[in-house]
């Protein structure tokens, strides 16, 4: 597969606590150089970074991240601060105790909650691969389409691990066909990126693809 079609589906990713504004600026700087999908960064930089993008590169950000349980209200009121604020994206984390608790009409109607929220941008619903069993993860691949939010999506990277090529073959077996799949944490190489895709994941989170772009001149 060739490198820009790889990047196409890259959400370029900066989440560390410790980001500075400069660590962002530099994130979105290679973004727009390289045709990223997007670059998914903390909150609190969603309008510094829209104003600095100009449009040249689509602004993600999370939601309820990275551990989930903030109240749907919560939830909501940070996914509209976020949109208004200039967020092209919204990646929301579900609450994972409701889904071991089979609260399945609860996470359905948070996902809906949010995705008005959104106001029509795009969003993505982590649902935490690695801490979940396979039944749980197809019941999620469910309750996501049929909150008709526009992604699913494995992992914060944030967690025990992340992406693994057999959920993302679980989630494209199982997921409705208007839902869209993205592979997020442990992507650190080029062959990840081309496993993923060729599985069914749309995007990739991640920010080894351009460091490995730029170390290896492959553009």
């Amino acid at each position: 597969m060739d490198i820009r079609e790889i990047l196409k589906r890259c959400d370029h990713t900066q989440l560390a606590v410790t980001a500075t504004w400069e660590d962002i600026r530099a994130l979105i700087d290679d973004g727009v150089r390289y045709g990223t999908a997007s670059v998914c960064i903390p909150p609190c930089f969603v309008g510094q970074a829209k104003q600095y993008a100009a449009g040249n590169v689509a602004i993600c950000t999370v939601i309820g991240f990275p551990n989930g349980y903030s109240s749907t209200a919560v939830k909501v009121f940070e996914t509209k601060d976020a949109v208004a604020a200039g967020a092209d994206e919204i990646d929301m984390v579900i609450n994972l105790g409701d889904l071991k608790a089979r609260n399945y009409e609860k996470i359905l109607d948070e996902i809906v909650a949010v995705k008005a929220a959104c106001g029509g941008k795009i969003l993505k619903v982590i649902i935490e691969t690695c801490l979940l069993t396979e039944e749980e993860k197809i019941k999620m691949c469910e309750i996501v389409t049929a909150a008709k939010a526009d992604f699913i999506k494995t992992s914060t990277g944030f967690s025990k691990a992340g992406a693994t090529r057999e959920d993302v073959a679980l989630f494209k077996q199982y997921v409705g066909k208007d839902v869209k799949i993205k592979a997020a944490g442990g992507i650190s190489s080029v062959k990840d990126a081309e496993d993923f895709v060729a599985l069914g994941a749309d995007r990739l989170g991640t920010s080894r693809i351009v460091k490995i772009v730029k170390e290896e001149h492959l553009l």
